[in-house]
């Protein structure tokens, strides 16, 4: 009989599995700098385009934008150039590798200034140039900030990055708190624990909290877990992702084991999404908010 682990792979191995057509956006966000979330955003980007899958990730960590940095690549112009209308989208959209995209962010808060309507209607039209994306990774601020939480409001999927740190826990706690208050249903990854047993102590002390406070409307899922290893660290310097670099190393395969599960889900629930596609429409619903 086919398990589980079979299914995924043959979700994963197959682009067209899930046949709803429409730009799936998943924002990964954290309570606190330094867990590792723009690390996991880039990988999972990776990991889903070396899949097959046409993928665009979005560097939306206002104040802190650094994917290119990650990706090891130039970005002469952003996302600010496209709403002062100095560049169009195209314009800035960097090939990073075979299926994959970036769209450089920009280190301050002056993005969240550009709301004229104007502006929004020339941009949606642009937009189009992404209309064949399969996953747009929105790699956001760490932080409950009205500037993050508007990305997580507009993302079909919002998943909390934290580590076996106190301060970083709560921290996500409270970012999970004021989620809830728009969106029932939140996935967690567990970065830099020992092993699969102390991720899931965490996570369930989490959602024990979770299920007293919020209440039982809040669904609270663990995508997966990343053992801490100083191979990740090493990658980053070397301005390389480790996915790329060691497909076959331990945090690679969690990476791998978290993007197949990711995939599975948003599979079971394609057919009750009512959102409308593309990144224009994306960032239509970021703009309605303010």
């Amino acid at each position: 009989m086919t398990n589980q682990a079979e299914k995924l792979q043959e979700i994963v191995k197959n682009k067209h599995t899930i046949k709803n057509p429409k730009t799936k956006f998943i924002a990964v966000t954290s309570g606190k700098g330094g867990v590792g979330k723009s690390t996991i955003s880039a990988n999972m980007a990776n990991v889903l385009a070396s899949y097959g899958y046409k993928v665009c990730i979005f560097d939306a960590d206002i104040g802190l934008a650094n994917l290119d940095v990650m990706f090891n690549v130039r970005a002469k112009k952003n996302i600010l150039h496209v709403l002062k209308g100095e560049a169009g989208l195209k314009d800035i959209i960097i090939p990073v590798a075979e299926n994959l995209l970036l769209i450089p962010g920009e280190s301050g808060d002056e993005i969240l200034k550009y709301n004229d309507q104007f502006i929004h209607e020339r941009f949606l039209e642009e937009a189009k140039v992404l209309d064949d994306i399969d996953f747009m990774i929105i790699d956001t601020g760490a932080g409950i900030g009205n500037d993050i939480q508007v990305f997580l409001n507009a993302s079909d999927e919002v998943i909390v990055v934290t580590v076996p740190d106190p301060a970083a826990i709560t921290d996500a706690y409270a970012t999970i708190k004021i989620t809830s208050k728009m969106r029932n249903n939140i996935f967690m990854v567990l970065n830099m624990v020992k092993n699969a047993n102390e991720a899931q102590v965490i996570f369930e002390k989490i959602k024990k909290v979770a299920q007293s406070n919020i209440g039982s409307d809040l669904t609270l899922e663990m995508l997966g877990k990343i053992t801490n290893d100083k191979s990740v660290i090493k990658s980053i310097k070397q301005r390389t992702l480790i996915t790329r670099e060691q497909p076959n190393s331990f945090v690679s395969m969690d990476i791998q084991q978290i993007v197949k599960n990711l995939v599975y889900k948003m599979e079971r629930k394609v057919l009750d999404d009512k959102k409308e596609g593309g990144f224009g429409n994306f960032i239509k619903r970021l703009m309605e908010q303010f």
